[in-house]
């Protein structure tokens, strides 16, 4: 009988075990801000804690260098245009010229005739030709232009989503090259919890499982999933990562922030039991 009794105490224990995991609140979405093109640094609306929304201007550079060659490209696509303008006038002249010749035929004898049209139709092909080459210069030019404004579009760096500004680490009149760290944005509105289960806890953890969170510093409880489990072991610790997807209900809860993870282990134990 008492062994009976001792077995439904140990029973009942392990259904109500939970297993406790520590872990960090963390943004599913920090975006790291880097510099695409060289020059100083002319402007920074937004300073460190300050919520940004998608596509504000973030900082601006000013290149010296850029604003020269972009002027260029716009000179060399205006002057291409002028002279496509004056081919075609002169098109229209030659192709007006032989009009008239084939028109007053009977004037001109006809060895006469013949070396004229001869003549004006080398000049037709000349000015086709130029006509030709002068349009592909056009192409050209425009395309350079388009790639000066898109590099335009790197010395304006927009926000790529709403956040909030963490981390700037350029100031006004900073010389910054491609590549350079400038700012980090963190998604406050997706919020995730990382832990670590150690290697012989991994077994009661699984993708899509409900587990009970906990922030203890605003006594803020909810529910989320596990969304992920990474598979790489932290070889010192024998431990792997966890991901727990919730959704947040108090605007005070921001990436960093300990958090508690706990797992109900009822029906693992219970399989095992069976």
């Amino acid at each position: 009988m008492k062994f009976i009794i001792l077995a439904l105490i140990t029973i009942s224990s392990l259904f109500g075990s939970k297993l406790v995991l520590t872990g960090t609140v963390v943004s599913n979405n920090q975006k790291m801000i880097p510099v695409r093109y060289m020059g100083y640094v002319k402007k920074v609306n937004f300073e460190v804690g300050d919520r940004v929304e998608r596509e504000d201007v973030l900082f601006e550079l000013e290149s010296a260098e850029f604003d020269i060659m972009e002027a260029q490209a716009d000179l060399a696509l205006a002057h291409a245009r002028l002279m496509l303008e004056s081919f075609y006038s002169r098109s229209y002249r030659i192709r007006k010229d032989k009009e008239n010749l084939i028109r007053n035929k009977k004037s001109f004898t006809k060895q006469t005739f013949n070396t004229r049209l001869l003549d004006l139709q080398e000049i037709a092909d000349n000015a086709d030709r130029a006509l030709e080459a002068m349009q592909v210069t056009i192409e050209q030019a425009s395309e350079k232009v388009k790639q000066f404004a898109t590099i335009g579009g790197y010395l304006k760096v927009l926000a790529p989503n709403d956040g909030i500004l963490v981390d700037k680490r350029i100031q006004v009149g900073d010389m910054v090259g491609p590549g350079m760290l400038a700012m980090i944005i963190v998604d406050m509105d997706h919020l995730e919890i990382q832990a670590e289960v150690s290697e012989s806890n991994l077994k009661y953890v699984r993708r899509n499982k409900v587990v009970d969170i906990s922030v203890p510093s605003l006594n803020y409880k909810a529910s989320g999933y596990i969304k992920a489990i990474v598979p790489s072991a932290n070889p010192m610790a024998h431990t792997f990562k966890i991901r727990i997807h919730f959704e947040k209900t108090n605007d005070m809860v921001f990436p960093g922030m300990y958090a508690k993870v706990k797992v109900d282990l009822t029906d693992e134990i219970a399989g095992k039991i069976r």
